[in-house]
């Protein structure tokens, strides 16, 4: 027997169904559903297309055996909060890996060529700073500001989708599906934000494709400030770390006031008590958790899952083609690859 059970639950997951939720839509007992999901009984054809079509997908997609690197309830990168509940980012981990499963599959007949790769060190030797400057070497990325992170991942391979998490407490989270890693972002959230997340996902996994270290979260954020903010670049630009100098030097380096304050920290440039001072400037402001200016940033927009969409659609394939071959159901509104116009919950 395939993994069957185990994809069936994440499917069951992402769609933010309980047990009791599908036994409704598919009319079984409870017994049998949970006998599918531990794989100890395959059920027969007309309950599989029941649960397929209940769960927006093809019954061939929720019978193939998937192979895919790394088990579906293996722990995603996630960027959240720490009182985050686990219902909430199960479920959001649960979708990342319905969409890797959806894209691995459709990688199996679609080729992909990527201009560049995303580059893995090993933590033990490399440090996250080490490790971004490569990744901007390799990269050829100018000198300074990286503008249009999403471009320069999406080049190097990385299928990044946008969601609307119904929630400011999780940004976003990422896997690899075998050489292709993917990236699950929050689209409710400010563009500097948005920025920071996808630097921090990119760091686990440049650093934490397998290995285990003490602190990932920390080394993802070092990455991350290093990616957007080199410190022999950037030093110059935080001299004095004023509000006024941090919100001009906002519109420039694409990442929060509080962002580049942290690195003016980071880099010896203030001390803890002006630090202290800063935040309470901001606070007084209204400003820590709503910064201005945000809106004035180039949005960061993801297009290669949509090109591959409209370069498929260019070869004759018809957008209910597209969706049996992604393994989703025609009228899916989770399928990234329709046309824009119908596509209403990844970008």
């Amino acid at each position: 027997m395939n993994n069957f059970g185990e994809v069936l639950e994440t499917l069951r997951r992402a769609q933010g169904f309980t047990q009791d939720d599908l036994l409704e839509k598919i009319n079984v007992t409870q017994a049998a559903l949970s006998r599918y999901e531990n794989n100890l009984r395959m059920p027969d054809t007309e309950v599989i297309e029941r649960l397929a079509r209940t769960l927006g997908v093809t019954p061939a997609f929720l019978t193939r055996d998937h192979r895919v690197r790394g088990a579906l309830a293996v722990d995603a990168h996630m960027r959240r909060q720490r009182t985050t509940k686990a219902s909430l980012w199960r479920r959001l981990e649960a979708r990342l890996n319905k969409y890797r499963l959806h894209i691995s599959t459709l990688f199996e007949e679609v080729s992909m060529r990527a201009e560049q790769t995303v580059p893995t060190f090993d933590p033990v030797d490399t440090s996250p700073v080490q490790a971004a400057l490569m990744v901007r070497a390799q990269w050829r990325m100018p000198v300074g500001p990286v503008r249009n992170l999403t471009r320069w991942l999406e080049a190097a391979g990385c299928v990044v989708l946008e969601e609307n998490f119904g929630t400011s407490r999780i940004d976003g989270m990422s896997q690899w599906i075998d050489d292709h890693p993917i990236m699950l972002i929050n689209n409710a959230v400010p563009t500097d934000r948005k920025r920071l997340t996808l630097a921090h996902e990119l760091g686990h996994l440049v650093l934490h494709n397998g290995l285990a270290t003490d602190d990932p979260e920390r080394e993802a954020n070092e990455f991350a400030a290093e990616l957007l903010m080199p410190g022999h670049v950037i030093k110059p630009d935080l001299c004095p770390a004023t509000i006024g100098r941090l919100r001009d030097l906002k519109r420039v380096w694409g990442v929060s006031m509080q962002a580049l304050y942290e690195r003016a920290y980071s880099l010896d440039m203030v001390t803890s008590t002006e630090r202290a001072t800063f935040y309470r400037s901001m606070n007084a402001r209204g400003w820590k958790t709503m910064e201005p200016d945000s809106d004035l940033l180039a949005p960061e927009t993801p297009q290669l899952v949509t090109s591959i969409g409209s370069t498929l659609r260019s070869k004759g394939l018809s957008d209910r083609e597209i969706a049996s071959r992604a393994g989703f159901t025609e009228d899916s509104p989770d399928n990234p690859f329709l046309a824009p116009t119908r596509h209403l919950r990844a970008v």
